[in-house]
């Protein structure tokens, strides 16, 4: 049995995002319990030049909901990344969800061979769908995530590995 492109990007976006939303409660009551200002929470990063905890949570966002547009085709919902808010974190991850969960799984697979041509300010590459989505897409998606995880980690939030891991789901035979 072979993989397809919607096996290996929806579940993979879905559960990784869950896992964020998942830490973004543990921040919270972190910060409430030790009488943290949330914006030095949702403000903090790990280096200068890093982007802070927000912004993490906005790129895995928008590499998740444009990976299935540039590999499905169709339009991805576009936010203003204006979260403020550990709420404003929360709805953004669940419209993500919900919009990945909407994508049609025919046009993702269709979407193997499609080009995918990516540009951001210095920054130019042509890819397959498929070499996107394994070379490019979920490897930033999970630098993301993980960044996130070690932004609460380095405030003092008490997560683990079996946090960024989240929970198993037993897998289902076909």
């Amino acid at each position: 049995m072979s993989l397809s492109m919607s096996t290996v990007s929806v579940p993979a976006f879905v559960r990784g995002l869950r896992i964020l939303s998942t830490l973004l409660k543990k921040g919270e009551e972190h910060a409430a319990q030790a009488g943290i200002a949330p914006d030095a929470l949702l403000g903090a990063r790990l280096a200068e030049d890093m982007l802070p905890l927000t912004a993490q949570i906005q790129r895995a966002s928008d590499t998740a909901k444009f990976a299935a547009q540039r590999i499905g085709g169709g339009e991805a919902p576009r936010f203003a990344d204006d979260e403020t808010s550990f709420g404003q974190l929360q709805e953004r991850i669940a419209n993500t969800i919900a919009y990945l969960q909407s994508v049609d799984a025919a046009q993702l697979d269709a979407g193997a061979a499609r080009e995918v041509t990516l540009k951001f300010g210095s920054f130019g590459a042509d890819f397959t769908g498929e070499s996107y989505l394994l070379t490019f897409a979920l490897p930033n998606f999970y630098f993301h995530v993980v960044t996130a995880y070690d932004i609460l980690r380095n405030q003092g939030v008490k997560i683990g590995k079996l946090d960024y891991l989240g929970a198993f789901e037993a897998p289902t035979s076909a």
